[in-house]
């Protein structure tokens, strides 16, 4: 396989392959894609509720999308497409109910076992409670992934001791990391993952807007307001600081709304939603181009994969990609807040609930994992990988059954 090793991919657990026509990466692919965890992405929060209406991204269909993003990205970098599209794919899967909302509520009910993290549940996920295979000490190894493939989904390489902001390792999981990571320079990403990191970005960043034009809840007409305009950047900056102060950022959102691929107003005839189409296509284009031609500037024309270089994004580019994510922050964020505050009240209640009732409260898969837990943090963090596995519908359902 051109650009990766024996070592990359490398299974936690030895395994013979059933076919011999397939890479390890398309094997990669295809246990994420037919993953239980995968499929419940379709009943969790993007950004608006699930089901609230017929066009709006969910989690999974956010997912598919990025793999797409990142397969081309990566494929016109030299990565594999296959494992690209797998880290894209499996980013979000430890995602709890409601999203980012339902992370916070979430990790404070697992304090005493050293918090929630999606980044780290994901990890957890793929190499423990999605079973698939096992080791030869009867331990499950989750999906059993590839090397190479599972250091692409680490976005944050660390334990929270050592980013308690972010990071994508809990103490629990940290033998599973330390293979995965155990020739790969400290603190550092590898490619593939930076690909998929930013065709995260890119992904939702276009998306997140086209769903909030299509919803009404920002108007093209708006964002010609300069007053408005100026808004947008000052959350821009308040967000991504790092990215600039309010009135350069104002300066980049002129430009790119200066672009010729902005349509009129959406006015839900079959031309406009055409024309918004055709603006997501230019935008991806745009973000992924700029990255790939900064990129193949600074390492050349061959194939770059792992460890061999860094994804490069030009500072302009990046501007643009927060600006679209301001848009959705202050127009649409705020109109959930009400919603918000509830849901973190339903996850708060609910744990409490499943841990007082535990383990009768649990799953029959997660009573099993309750009965053979050590002690009280490894009996409360079997809880809080319930929980997580919920969907928003059915955490409001078991919310309204066990709290009443």
């Amino acid at each position: 396989m051109n650009g990766y090793t024996s070592f990359d991919i490398e299974r936690w657990a030895p395994e013979v392959p059933k076919r011999r026509d397939r890479t390890a990466f398309e094997r990669d692919r295809a246990r994420v894609l037919h993953s239980a965890a995968l499929r419940r992405l379709s009943s969790k929060t993007q950004v608006g509720d699930p089901g609230s209406n017929d066009f709006q991204r969910t989690r999974l269909t956010h997912s598919l999308e990025c793999g797409q993003v990142g397969r081309e990205l990566g494929k016109s970098l030299g990565c594999d497409p296959d494992l690209v599209e797998t880290a894209c794919l499996a980013h979000d899967l430890g995602h709890p109910p409601f999203g980012h909302n339902g992370e916070k509520a979430l990790d404070v009910f697992a304090t005493a076992c050293g918090g929630f993290e999606g980044n780290a549940q994901s990890l957890r996920l793929l190499t423990r409670l999605e079973h698939k295979s096992f080791a030869e000490d009867g331990r499950s190894v989750g999906l059993n992934l590839t090397r190479a493939s599972l250091d692409g989904t680490m976005k944050y390489p660390w334990r929270r001791r050592d980013n308690p902001a972010k990071y994508g390792v809990y103490d629990d999981d940290l033998e599973v990391a330390l293979w995965v990571r155990s020739e790969a320079p400290e603190g550092r990403t590898c490619f593939e993952a930076q690909v998929m990191d930013w065709s995260d970005d890119v992904a939702y960043s276009v998306h997140d807007l086209e769903d909030a034009l299509v919803t009404g809840s920002v108007h093209l007409g708006m964002l010609a307001d300069p007053v408005l305009r100026k808004d947008v950047a000052a959350v821009a900056a308040k967000m991504y600081g790092s990215e600039g102060d309010a009135p350069e950022l104002e300066e980049r959102f002129t430009i790119l709304l200066d672009q010729p691929f902005w349509p009129g107003e959406i006015d839900h005839t079959a031309s406009a939603y055409a024309a918004l189409k055709n603006l997501t296509s230019w935008l991806i284009g745009r973000f992924c181009m700029g990255a790939e031609e900064a990129t193949r500037d600074a390492y050349g024309p061959g194939p770059l994969t792992r460890y061999e270089a860094d994804l490069i994004v030009p500072r302009h580019i990046r501007q643009e990609v927060s600006l679209l994510k301001a848009v959705t922050a202050h127009y649409v964020w705020i109109s959930y807040e009400a919603s918000r505050a509830r849901q973190r009240q339903v996850i708060a209640e609910l744990a409490e609930a499943v841990a007082a009732g535990a383990p009768g409260t649990l799953d029959p898969l997660y009573r099993w994992a309750y009965a053979d837990a050590a002690d009280a943090p490894a009996r409360r963090r079997v809880v809080v990988d319930q929980i997580a596995s919920l969907t928003d519908i059915s955490a409001l359902a078991w919310h309204a059954r066990l709290c009443g």
